[in-house]
């Protein structure tokens, strides 16, 4: 399925990652004029070119590009800014020099087989030297030294960024209409890590716009997106998991999504089907995914694995019951509604059908005990 939102900046961020920096600064330089640095996307774009100025070593061009990211209306992105700048303007310490090595020129040094022949000429020795003798290490063995630490740092890098809680809400409006909201809290007490700030920036990336979370903690990121037709709200749905995954670094399949809707004048069944394939992500510590349904009864449940859907009570504002469908990682899963959306319209239509119905067979009636057809008053 393709991506209804294509990112501009998506080339360029595909040459960073292959460390091309002067193919990112030849992609980002047609757009400069399209994204303002006061806009999101100008500032994203402000600190590729910074990471690609650092690349080069023009310590100069990326402070710059850094300082106009400091003008961008979205206040995750002038931290980011800030804090880069405050990195590159951070003074050099100098290295004692007891911490370096100096060798000697190599001009200036004797070679050592030269050294030897002559030492051999004077002795006189007769005899071929044998051969070396075993080197007093050991044979080679593989570096584990290195892959530990490398993975102790990713631990750390995880574990640092604290629990994060992703909460994914659909909105059932009128028929065939969906909306999507996104949730992001950190764990209490802890500032948002980096891998909830890159996934709030992809999310506004999709349409989604950032709205204020009543009721809850700082640090908790609301995104919302418009009411729209199903189809386009789940295919937002499907692309966000696959922006998580992606910034996680966990391949995970597409998310299988299905919706069917018939309308039978009196009101519209509704069926959808929603399948997430975690079994991928089971290594991934520190994250807590659910779905809420809103609104929506406990009996339009058909299916779900492999945790039950629970029952929340209904705020103040959300306009009917809710239900949250908590998400196992490492494991496959589904979740299958149907309910109908009633029309007042349609009843309306039946309800005078029958009305009307009733009203004739009262007449016939009448005529046939030979009252004849109602008259109006002379």
């Amino acid at each position: 399925m393709s991506d209804p939102f294509p990112d501009p900046l998506a080339p360029a961020r595909r040459a960073l990652d292959r460390g091309d920096y002067g193919q990112v600064l030849r992609l980002l330089e047609p757009l400069e004029n399209r994204y303002p640095p006061t806009t999101p996307e100008g500032g994203r774009l402000q600190l590729l070119r910074a990471t690609a100025c650092m690349g080069q070593g023009d310590t100069a061009a990326a402070l710059a590009c850094c300082r106009q990211a400091r003008r961008c209306a979205d206040a995750t992105l002038r931290q980011q800014a800030g804090e880069l700048v405050e990195v590159l303007e951070a003074p050099a310490l100098s290295r004692p020099r007891e911490w370096s090595l100096t060798l000697p020129e190599l001009g200036g040094v004797e070679p050592v087989s030269g050294s030897l022949r002559r030492r051999a000429r004077r002795a006189g020795a007769a005899t071929p030297p044998g051969p070396p003798p075993p080197p007093p290490v050991g044979p080679t063995r593989a570096p584990l030294g290195l892959a530990v630490l490398v993975t102790i740092l990713l631990l750390l890098t995880l574990l640092l960024g604290g629990c994060v809680q992703v909460r994914s809400e659909l909105h059932f409006g009128a028929p065939g209409r969906l909306q999507l909201v996104q949730q992001l809290s950190p764990s209490q007490g802890q500032p948002p890590g980096p891998w909830q700030r890159q996934f709030a920036a992809a999310l506004q990336d999709l349409g989604l716009r950032p709205r204020p979370a009543p009721g809850q903690g700082s640090g908790v990121v609301r995104l919302e997106g418009p009411m729209q037709p199903a189809a386009s709200t789940l295919n937002t749905l499907a692309v966000s998991a696959r922006q998580a995954a992606r910034l996680a670094g966990v391949s995970l399949p597409p998310a299988q999504l299905h919706w069917q809707e018939r309308n039978w004048l009196v009101g519209v069944r509704q069926e959808l089907a929603l399948e997430f394939d975690l079994r991928a992500a089971g290594g991934v510590p520190g994250v807590e995914v659910s779905l809420d349904l809103q609104p929506l009864r406990p009996r339009a449940v058909r299916r779900s694995l492999p945790e039950p859907v629970q029952v929340r009570a209904s705020r103040r504002g959300d306009g009917g019951p809710r239900l949250r469908w908590p998400l196992r990682l490492g494991e496959r899963n589904r979740l299958e509604l149907r309910c109908w959306r009633w029309s007042p319209l349609g009843l309306g239509a039946v309800a005078i059908g029958a009305a009307l119905v009733l009203v004739l067979v009262l007449a016939g009636l009448r005529q046939r005990l030979g009252f004849g057809w109602p008259q109006l008053p002379a």
